[in-house]
């Protein structure tokens, strides 16, 4: 980006507002106990403060994909960021948990919009700067890998010096430096739909819409077991919804999600295939080891968060050599090697069942962030290459809740596998199913092929 200052401070802006979404849903995790006293509340209650913010943004960023598909990307990303920094300017002074956890959803709702609209913007971004996409879409992509695995850190520290009401307010300054960045550099937006209230929200596709995250929203719920008396309830009124969903959409113009496109566009759909199945992998290990280290391992929660720094600064160092073998081999065998890699950390992390080690763990962990790094940025250059013009914001914020869709399936079979005890023979177990998944991944991109245009 160094041909144009002005492109990389824009892309800079935008890669802070995406980091958001991220680093508050991991950060947060180490505010529980403190917010469980302040509040008086149980383990179970305590939890809606993540839920509340999985939920929504998982719902919330094919939305947000849209919405900025429709009527551009940059004032939607501003408005985001206008809703973060006013909402956790207010979240610290809520007189009780409820309007905490309401918080928190406009939260995941303002920074859900920033990745869409940042997707959006990188073909306007790439022209000024006269570069390829993977260029200003790795550093992006950087920012979305990156800040989740730095989040416990981050967290851990600010609690510990300030107290919980500062995971809210270090937003303020942070979204808001985002806004001026990219008011003041980012291209403005291109034509998009203009027209009265009325004819904007009759092409919407309003019940499309609200059908879709009623859906999303239920089937989340029901996967979390946030109402364990109720959760086959949940799932299967998520299903009937899903079902009445696409019956609208196909009989639907302007459909909020084109799913007969979708479902010719075979390689976007091994692409958010093997995504969530890679996002899986992934999650078994950001999840499942932390809880073997302090359980099985004995070791300190503090240390446990130093040991799986690794992870996420490996991802950071690799992603810029994955960017620029992109350039030059190909998103399709930058995937594939990428998938073998994962591979490979996956069956090193067998390792554990016969050792905890810092120094193996450390390995490990690094090991673990590069095909964490080069996977995430070649399946996001996937999907982009894979999407019309006019169609990447809603398929970017797709890409998005498939993350999130890995992660609630690996948090779901780590509950199942951890059930009779955090031991290494169970980590043992969860190895092999690393590695079945990990050969899905594998299939799915060998099966996908590049194609410039959808």
């Amino acid at each position: 980006m160094s041909n144009s200052p002005r492109t990389g401070i824009a892309v800079a802006g935008l890669s802070l507002g995406t980091a958001l979404n991220p680093l508050n849903s991991s950060m947060i995790a180490v505010a529980l106990v403190v917010l469980r006293a302040d509040f008086g509340l149980d383990v179970a209650t305590v939890t809606w403060v993540i839920t509340a913010f999985y939920l929504t943004s998982a719902a919330g960023q094919p939305l947000m994909g849209r919405l900025a598909d429709r009527f551009g990307p940059r004032r939607l990303f501003m408005l985001g960021m206008a809703v973060v920094a006013v909402t956790c300017a207010l979240a610290p002074f809520a007189p009780n948990f409820a309007l905490l956890c309401v918080a928190r959803a406009f939260m995941a709702l303002g920074t859900a919009t920033a990745y869409p609209s940042a997707v959006v913007m990188v073909a306007a971004l790439a022209r000024q700067a006269n570069v390829k996409s993977t260029r200003p879409l790795g550093r992006i992509q950087m920012a979305n890998t990156s800040a989740a695995a730095v989040g416990p850190v981050v967290g851990g520290l600010l609690v510990s010096l300030v107290g919980w009401q500062a995971l809210f307010l270090v937003n303020v300054p942070l979204s808001l430096a985002a806004i001026l960045l990219v008011r003041q550099y980012a291209p403005a937006d291109e034509g998009r739909e203009h027209g009265r209230v009325s004819e904007l929200l009759r092409d919407s596709d309003v019940p499309g819409i609200l059908a879709f995250l009623g859906a999303m929203v239920l089937v989340m719920m029901g996967l979390l077991n946030v109402a364990p008396d109720y959760r086959w309830w949940l799932l299967g009124a998520g299903f009937l919804l899903a079902v009445m969903f696409v019956g609208r959409e196909l009989r639907f113009s302007p459909p909020f999600l084109d799913l007969r496109l979708l479902g010719r566009n075979r390689p976007l759909l091994l692409v958010y295939l093997g995504f969530v199945v890679f996002s899986g992998v992934y999650y078994f290990a950001f999840f499942g080891l932390p809880q073997l280290l302090q359980e099985a391992g004995g070791y300190d929660p503090g240390v446990v968060g130093l040991m799986m720094l690794p992870l996420a600064a490996m991802s950071v160092l690799v992603t810029p050599f994955a960017v620029r073998a992109i350039d030059r081999f190909g998103v399709k065998r930058v995937l594939v090697a990428g998938v073998v890699l994962l591979n490979v950390a996956a069956a090193a992390m067998w390792l554990l069942t016969a050792s905890f080690a810092i120094p193996l763990v450390i390995a490990l962990t690094a090991l673990m962030g590069v095909p964490y790094g080069v996977v995430g940025i070649a399946s996001s250059q996937g999907m982009y290459l894979s999407t019309r013009l006019r169609e990447r914001g809603v398929a970017a914020g797709i890409y998005q809740t498939c993350r999130y869709l890995g992660a609630i399936t690996a948090t779901v079979l780590i509950g199942i596998f951890y059930g009779t005890g955090v031991t290494q023979a169970n980590w043992g177990r969860m190895v092999f199913v690393m590695l079945g998944l990990g050969a899905v991944v594998f299939v799915v991109s060998l099966l996908w092929r590049e194609r410039e245009q959808v």
